[in-house]
Order: C-alpha cells, then sequence, then structure tokens
C-alpha cells in the first residue's frame, strides 16, 4: 500500500505555478497529502498555494532558503504514514501530466529496489521538445542529458519496458521513498539548487538503490532559474557560477580518492580551455564564473575533505556501481571539439549545464556511436567547394612534381629552406644576429608569422613553407571559395571564381619565383574583399579581424598596405556619410597594422623603394623589365613560370560583357574600378622594374566579383531559349577557358623556373666540421655576369637574414675584398676577409673556370677540394672570429612584450563573440517551435499541456 505525499516548493514562480497546481490535484491516482513551502515570493505564489491546498498545509520560509532547506523543514514535521510512504518533490514550474504519478508508482512495484523514480521531463513552452530521460556526468562535471538539441519525444529513448536505468533524475518530479530519504539525510543543504539532485541520485546508488526515468509519465518543465526566468535570492552568485561550483562539488565529493586525483587534474585543464574560448568569445563574465567556480571548491578543502566523509559513511557497493552510467570518454571529446566548433561559428561556447547539446548516453556503445558522423561526410563529398579543392590540389601537384626530388626547398627569391620554427623564433627575438657579418637591426616581422606556422607544422619550417608556396593554388581556391559565400549564392559562379582566382598568372608566377610573401598575400585577398564590405558596413569585429590579416599580409608585401589604404580611403568617402560607424571600422581596419608592425614600418618609410619588395632574395632577374601593356591588361605580370598573355583572355572578354547588363550596374563599377586602379598601380610597379604581382591580384579579384555577381543571368537567358540559350552556353564556355587553358599550360610546363626542390646545404661539410668557434664561410655565386655573395656561420642561412642590414662601412669593406679575390687583383683582400672570420671560400658547382683560377692564384688560399659539386678553399692564415656586443636593446624586449599583448587583444577583439543559448531566449532569438500547441498560451511565456 503506498502512501504519497506531494511536496510543492515556490519562489517567485506565478507565471507557472497554477497550472502546475492544476495538474498536481487532478491526478489520475489520488495524493494522500500535499505540502507547499514558499520561499518568500513577492508575486503572490504563497496565496496561489493557500488557496490550492489549504492555510495548515503551507509553509513559509525566508526568501533565501534553498530547495533542499524547504524540503526538509516539511519532512521534519511530516507525521510518518502507513504502508510504503513516498515523498513526490515538485517544482512551482513543473506540471506533471495526469497519469504520472500512476506511472511512478507502476514501475516501483515493478522494481522493489527502486527508491528513486523520475518522470520523463518536457520543454514547458514546446510540448514535444525533450529536457530530460534522466541525467548522467562527465568526470570533469558536464551534465549530459543523453539528447540532441531540441529533439523531439517520438518515443525513441522509452525502451522496452518504459524505464531506463540512470544515474540521475531531476528534483522536478522525483519520486523518492521517505526511508531512503532520511537514510541519505535528503538533499545536501550545501547545494541550495542546481546539482543537489545528482549528488542525491549517486549517494542513493552506491547505497545499493536504484534510481530509474519512467519513461511513461510525463512532467513539462520551464527550467526557470537556470534559463533566468526569475531572480535566484537564495545565492548573490551567477546561475552558471553556482552549477558549475555544485557540479565540481558533487563529482569530487563522490569520486574515490584516485579517480578524485585524475579528476582535479582533469577540471584544472579543461577549466583553463574553457576560460580562453569564453574571453577568446568575448564572454568576460562566463570566463570568470569559470576561474572562480574551480577556485571555490579547490580553495575549501576542508568543505570538501567533510563531504567525502559523510558520503563514504553510507557507502555500501561503491564506485563501480555508477562508473558505468558515467559520459564515455569519447563522448567529451565529441563535446570539445563541438565547443570549440560553436565558437568558430560565432555561436558561443557551450553552456555548462548541458541542456542544449549532444550529449553521451549511459552506455559506452551509444558514447561510441555519438563518435560517427555520417551527416559531416556527406556534406563534405556532396560540397562543390571540397571537390574544387580536390581538383586543384590534383592539378598542383601534377604541375609540381618535379618540385618534390627530396632535397632543399629554394631558389629564386626563396633561400633553401632549413631550420626549425624554434630559429626562427630566436633570429625574431634576439637582439644580435650572427648571420652574415652581424646586424643589430631587428628582425623583419614575417619571420615570427612564419615561425608561427612552423610551430604549427610541428616545428617545420620547410613543411610550413611547402604548403604555403606549393600549395597556394588549391588554398587560393579554398580562400575564394569560403569568403565569396555571402557576396556571390549562385554556386556555379563561385565555383568559377575560385577556380579562376586560382590559376590566375600572378599564382603560377608566384610558385615558379619562390615568392612565399606574395603566395600567402594572394591566399588572403579573397579575405580581405570579404572582411571590407562587413567593414564599410560598420561591423567593428570584421575590422578588427580585417586589421589583424593585413597586417600578416603587410609584414611580407608592404604595398599590400599602400593597395588598401587608398582603396579604404576611397570607400570612406563613399560609405561614411551613409552608413554609420564606417569610419570607425576603417580607422581600426588600417590602424592595426601601423600599430602592429611600427617600428619596421618605421624603416621602410624611411626607404620608400622598400615598399615594392616583398620577402626573400631581392632579385632582378625575377621582374620582366619589358613587360608590355597587352600583359598588364590582361593580368599578366610576367616573369617565370607565368602562362602565354591570351590564357586570361576569356576572363576578360566575360567580364567586359557584364558591363552590358543593365542590372547590378554599381556593383560592376566598383569591381572595374578597383581592376582599373589595381592596372595603373601595376604599371607604376612594373616600370620601376618590380615584379607587379600583388596589384594585379587586386585587380583581378575585383574583375572576378563584379562578373560573378552578374553571372546568375545566365540562367535566365538558358532559359529564355533560342539565341539567348546558345549565348548562354557560349559564356559559359568562354568563362570557364581561362581556368581550364590555365590549368593544362600549367600542367605541361610544369611549375620549375628559379625554385627547385634538389638544392643542396651550401654549407660543405668540411668547412662545417673545421668550424669550432663559429668561423665563417663565403660562399659565391656568379650570376647573369655579376657576383653575389652570402657569409654563412657555419650553416645555412634561414628565412629572413637575407633582410638583415650589417653595417654599411663593413658592408662595403668585405663587398670590395670579395670583388678583388674574384678578379684575381690580389693584395690583403684574403686577410680583410679574415678579420671578419672567414675560415673558408666555397663556389658550388659547376665552378666558372676564370673564378677558379682567380682563387687558386692567391697564396693566401688552400685548396680542400674541386668537383662537378663545388669547390673549397681555406685561408691559411690566422682567422679572427668577431664577438657579438655585450648587453642587449632593452627597447627591443620591451616592444617584443608590447608585440605579443597587442596581438592578443586584436585576436580577442576580432573573435567571435556569441550569446548562450539561454541568454538567446532571455533576448526572444531562441529557435523556434515548428509549430504551435495545441491550446492557447495564458500568457506569453506559458502553455498548458497538450
Amino acid at each position: 500500500m503506498h502512501s504519497v505525499t506531494a511536496i510543492v516548493v515556490a519562489h517567485d514562480g506565478a507565471r507557472w505555478l497554477k497550472e502546475t497546481l492544476e495538474a498536481v490535484l487532478r491526478q489520475s491516482r489520488p495524493l494522500d497529502r500535499v505540502a507547499g513551502v514558499d520561499n518568500g515570493s513577492r508575486d503572490g505564489s504563497g496565496r496561489i498555494l493557500t488557496e490550492a491546498f489549504g492555510p495548515s498545509s503551507v509553509l513559509s520560509m525566508s526568501r533565501s532558503t534553498g530547495f533542499g532547506e524547504a524540503v526538509h523543514e516539511v519532512v521534519r514535521r511530516l507525521p510518518r504514514a502507513s504502508g510504503q510512504e513516498w515523498l513526490w518533490l515538485l517544482h512551482d514550474d513543473c506540471a506533471p501530466d495526469a497519469h504520472a504519478l500512476r506511472a511512478l508508482l507502476h514501475a516501483a512495484d515493478q522494481n522493489p529496489k527502486a527508491a528513486i523514480l523520475g518522470p520523463k521531463l518536457r520543454d514547458w513552452l514546446d510540448r514535444r521538445v525533450l529536457l530530460e530521460i534522466g541525467v548522467t556526468v562527465g568526470r570533469s562535471g558536464r551534465r549530459d542529458t543523453g539528447l540532441e538539441p531540441r529533439e523531439y519525444d517520438q518515443g525513441q529513448h522509452d525502451g522496452t519496458h518504459g524505464v531506463l536505468d540512470v544515474l540521475s533524475v531531476s528534483t522536478a518530479g522525483m519520486l523518492i521513498r521517505r526511508e531512503v530519504w532520511e537514510e541519505l539525510a535528503g538533499l545536501d543543504p550545501r547545494l541550495p539548487l542546481f546539482r543537489d539532485d545528482l549528488d542525491l541520485c549517486w549517494r542513493a546508488r552506491v547505497a545499493g538503490h536504484r534510481v530509474l526515468n519512467v519513461t511513461d509519465a510525463v512532467a513539462w518543465h520551464a527550467e526557470a532559474a537556470s534559463r533566468r526566468r526569475r531572480r535566484i535570492a537564495a545565492s548573490d552568485d551567477h546561475p552558471r557560477r553556482i552549477d558549475r561550483r555544485n557540479a565540481l562539488f558533487v563529482v569530487m565529493a563522490n569520486l574515490p580518492f584516485w579517480a578524485l586525483v585524475r579528476s582535479v587534474f582533469r577540471n584544472i585543464t579543461g577549466s583553463l580551455v574553457r576560460t580562453v574560448l569564453f574571453v577568446l568569445a568575448k564572454q568576460p563574465a562566463n570566463a570568470l564564473d569559470e576561474i572562480a567556480a574551480l577556485g571555490s571548491v579547490l580553495g575549501h578543502p576542508g568543505r570538501l575533505f567533510k563531504a567525502r566523509k559523510e558520503r563514504k559513511k553510507g557507502r555500501k557497493q561503491g564506485y563501480p556501481a555508477v562508473a558505468r552510467l558515467f559520459t564515455p570518454p569519447g563522448a567529451t571529446w565529441r563535446r570539445l571539439a563541438d565547443m570549440i566548433q560553436r565558437y568558430l561559428a560565432g555561436e558561443g561556447p557551450v553552456d555548462s549545464a548541458g541542456r542544449h547539446h549532444a550529449a553521451a548516453a549511459s552506455s559506452e556503445d551509444e558514447g561510441d556511436e555519438l563518435l560517427t558522423d555520417s551527416g559531416l561526410f556527406q556534406r563534405m563529398s556532396s560540397s562543390p567547394g571540397v571537390w574544387l579543392c580536390v581538383l586543384l590540389l590534383a592539378v598542383t601537384v601534377a604541375a609540381e612534381w618535379s618540385l618534390f626530388a627530396g632535397g632543399l626547398l629554394g631558389g629564386g627569391a626563396l633561400v633553401p629552406v632549413t631550420g626549425g620554427a624554434s630559429d626562427l623564433w630566436r633570429l625574431y627575438v634576439e637582439n644580435h644576429h650572427s648571420a652574415g657579418l652581424g646586424s643589430d637591426t631587428w628582425a623583419p616581422p614575417y619571420v615570427a608569422v612564419l615561425a608561427a606556422l612552423s610551430t604549427i607544422f610541428f616545428g617545420k619550417t620547410w613543411l610550413a613553407v611547402s604548403v604555403l608556396l606549393l600549395g597556394c593554388v588549391p588554398l587560393a581556391g579554398l580562400s575564394a571559395y569560403v569568403a565569396t559565400r555571402r557576396m556571390i549564392t549562385y554556386t556555379p559562379a563561385r565555383v568559377w571564381l575560385a577556380a579562376t582566382y586560382a590559376l590566375l598568372p600572378v599564382a603560377t608566377g608566384v610558385v615558379a619565383s619562390g615568392r612565399v610573401g606574395t603566395a600567402l598575400v594572394f591566399v588572403l585577398i579573397p579575405v580581405y574583399a570579404a572582411l571590407a564590405t562587413r567593414v564599410v558596413a560598420g561591423s567593428r569585429r570584421a575590422a578588427w579581424g580585417f586589421g589583424l590579416l593585413l597586417a600578416i599580409g603587410t609584414a611580407f608585401a608592404p604595398l599590400v598596405y599602400v593597395v588598401v589604404a587608398i582603396l579604404g580611403g576611397l570607400a570612406a568617402v563613399s560609405f561614411g556619410g551613409i552608413r554609420r560607424g564606417v569610419g570607425v571600422s576603417l580607422a581600426i581596419g588600417l590602424g592595426t597594422p601601423i600599430v602592429l608592425l611600427f617600428p619596421w614600418l618605421a624603416e621602410i618609410v624611411r626607404e620608400p623603394r622598400r615598399i615594392l619588395l616583398e620577402s626573400g632574395l631581392a632579385d632582378p632577374s625575377l621582374a620582366d623589365p619589358r613587360l608590355g601593356a597587352d600583359a598588364l591588361l590582361m593580368l599578366n605580370p610576367g616573369g617565370p613560370g607565368t602562362p602565354p598573355v591570351w590564357v586570361t583572355a576569356g576572363l576578360v572578354a566575360v567580364a567586359l560583357g557584364a558591363l552590358l547588363l543593365r542590372r547590378h550596374q554599381t556593383v560592376v563599377a566598383i569591381g572595374w574600378g578597383v581592376t582599373l586602379f589595381g592596372v595603373l598601380l601595376a604599371v607604376v610597379v612594373s616600370r620601376l622594374a618590380e615584379w607587379p604581382g600583388v596589384p594585379l591580384a587586386f585587380a583581378a579579384t575585383g574583375l572576378l566579383v563584379a562578373t560573378a555577381l552578374t553571372a546568375h543571368r545566365i540562367t535566365e537567358f538558358r532559359a529564355a531559349g533560342g539565341p539567348r540559350r546558345a549565348g548562354a552556353l557560349l559564356i559559359v564556355i568562354v568563362a570557364f577557358a581561362t581556368p581550364l587553358a590555365a590549368a593544362g599550360l600549367w600542367i605541361v610546363g610544369g611549375a620549375g623556373g628559379p625554385l627547385r626542390g634538389d638544392l643542396r646545404d651550401p654549407v660543405p661539410p668540411l668547412s662545417a666540421a673545421w668550424s669550432p668557434n663559429g668561423e665563417r664561410t663565403l660562399l659565391m655565386r656568379p650570376e647573369g655576369g655579376r657576383l653575389a655573395y652570402t657569409l654563412l656561420s657555419g650553416r645555412a642561412p634561414f628565412i629572413g637574414e637575407s633582410d638583415l642590414r650589417a653595417p654599411a662601412a663593413d658592408t662595403a669593406r668585405v663587398g670590395t675584398a670579395v670583388a678583388g679575390l674574384a678578379s684575381g687583383r690580389g693584395g690583403g683582400d684574403v686577410q680583410i676577409l679574415a678579420a671578419y672570420g672567414v675560415q673558408f671560400v666555397t663556389v658550388p658547382g659547376p665552378v666558372d673556370v676564370a673564378l677558379q683560377r682567380s682563387l687558386d692564384s692567391e697564396p693566401a688560399l688552400v685548396r680542400v677540394s674541386l668537383s662537378e659539386t663545388g669547390g673549397l678553399w681555406r685561408v691559411a692564415g690566422t682567422v679572427t672570429v668577431p664577438k657579438p656586443p655585450s648587453g642587449g636593446d632593452g627597447w627591443h624586449r620591451t616592444w617584443l612584450w608590447a608585440q605579443a599583448a597587442l596581438v592578443a587583444l586584436v585576436l580577442v577583439l576580432a573573435s567571435p563573440g556569441a550569446r548562450t543559448a539561454e541568454q538567446q531566449e532571455d533576448y526572444g532569438d531562441a529557435p523556434a517551435p515548428a509549430r504551435p500547441s495545441r491550446r492557447r498560451p495564458k500568457n506569453p511565456e506559458e502553455q498548458v499541456p497538450a
């Protein structure tokens, strides 16, 4: 014989309480007793309770009373009843179905060991959405419901007998034996709200009782406290902080000792990761809650020790009884990936309650099933962008096959790639550089960018450079396809734009000439275009991201900033008076590179010619001094690796045809304006004997965007039939002729040029072995009638060292000595070089005969070896290795710290910021249900059960 007492606790819940009480009193299995507790409500909840239960059945308590304390007070005053006595705990925002109690008691009869039972919980507003069918928890305290976000109840989780063995059920509708309540001392008063149900059920499980969720019993729950639909008076802390703190406390209080030790380290690490993501998402309050919750638990070890001692007394079966109900470890990794994905998508980090996430179920099989995501594979395999990248990658591999020779990658503007990420970081932060003649100038900022990329690629600089340079074609295609998704909605046009952009003559010329800087800029330009459209709309976050990426591009090619600054000034004039905040956003975007690169940009301004240069070796032979106007008009920068001029004729023809369309005239005009500006700037750069790849890349971007935005008109022509249909087919053929021709010619001709993949280490092994004290090796290279030389300090030069400036007097003196040595004029040239630490002279093979004779005729040089691979001579006299200056540049180190802080700040400001799910509901933009409930709600936040 069962005796049931329903206990309803209310706190400012008048808007739900009436419906809750009606649902409680109309149960098909009548209640034996009812009791109500009003925790200091100010909205009339106490009056509603009194009207429903009577004055003698309602207890009034202070406003700061927690749920567990209120129930304890009722049970303390409640006389015992005959038979099997049950306590039915209900929140004021939880309305049970009319048959809920009958289903719970039936399940208790079928399962005699069941001490705690709970109903299936559905959402209060959308009555079909599942909230809980029992709850499990991860070892980090993260709450799992086993449900997908906004999953509808279709009986898919009901099981064969309508009951589920679970770790915990909610106190919203919890049915518990009174004897078990008293045995376990009920809800822990140290947990006034949130996670008190998990703690009680966990203690019941390890005490040998069963906890069941009865899926035949249904209740609708508004979750008013966790969704912040009412003020919480039981604590002054934020609900998120309370929830996280209590979660950590419950897990650490109930786990066995060694599992506790692992949990402490796991939670410290996890909290730091989540804090960083909250900061990046510009949610400092949530980040503070995360850290404060961890500190609150670990900072009071006495309270935790006392709780563990209390729980140890009631433990009978121990930890293994509940371990199988925990979240499977694999699902934790899935949640972390989901958290990062939500952050990158701008949805904000996951919330600590876990209600809106794909969580783990209570079995290992279900947890493993959660790790599979066939939908992701299907989306990727059916995406035109993915197939485009695959095709571009195949074209790239076919064209660049000769560059995968197994040696060092170098040639043209690229020094042979040696060293690792640590070497580049050291080069960037050190005050004095020993490379060459030695230099006290600061390393160029692109060294830090390459160091960061090399760190990402497992410390391998050669891998980072290979991906960036050799993979710039597929990377540029992916960048163009993704960046234009908001501007161009017609998918075939996006595919054409991305393919054409990726295979422009600029791209093939970049690879052949070894221009790492332009390769990176070429990949970033579509992103610049996409962000620029948001900057002119006044987006501050886009402005910070644009400024950071512009700083990266400027570090490799300063001309990028000149192009963007002029276009930005024109945009400010055009849109500044139309859209609010455009001026500030443009100022942020254009000012960020100046701040981040200030010392280096100041040097560039003092030498304006350097604006036209890019990272790497300055080799005049890489630019075509006789570049004609036809090449520039066809967006061909000339130089090694570029195709014939006519390859881009199809692109220009289609773009000219876009001018004839009456619609989108403004867009087409802007695109053509950018194109003409880029071409004019390319003319100036080419006449200054520099490579015009950067301005032509901007020009091509404007042309492609203007053309692709009008491409959807093709469907109208095709639908019209007749001559228009034929014309549409002709336009498509002409448009795709450019990427197809460019790809075919690139594969046939190969990507060879100055860039090679079979270079050897320029430092001979003998000279490296015989230079124990840092003696230098003079590398002499006859190139096109002139003699180039490099001083090597026992190793090959790193990327970025070619941009270091030695003292002008030392450079002139050594240059004169090298010229004299090569000419065979004799004198004290060798002694001058020996004074600068030169121990060896090497010439790569095949060695020029005249140069060999000059070196052999020098009495102070002794030939060590001579072969087809090169020659090596040793200085016979005493060599003096210059010592680096003592001390350091304090301003340099201060700026490095300031620069790191500024980069971190800009990253935070540029990161996606988002509201959590509860905040979205508060602001009224939570996902709407598929269709409304069948009954009209009594007020905007309330609906009765369907």
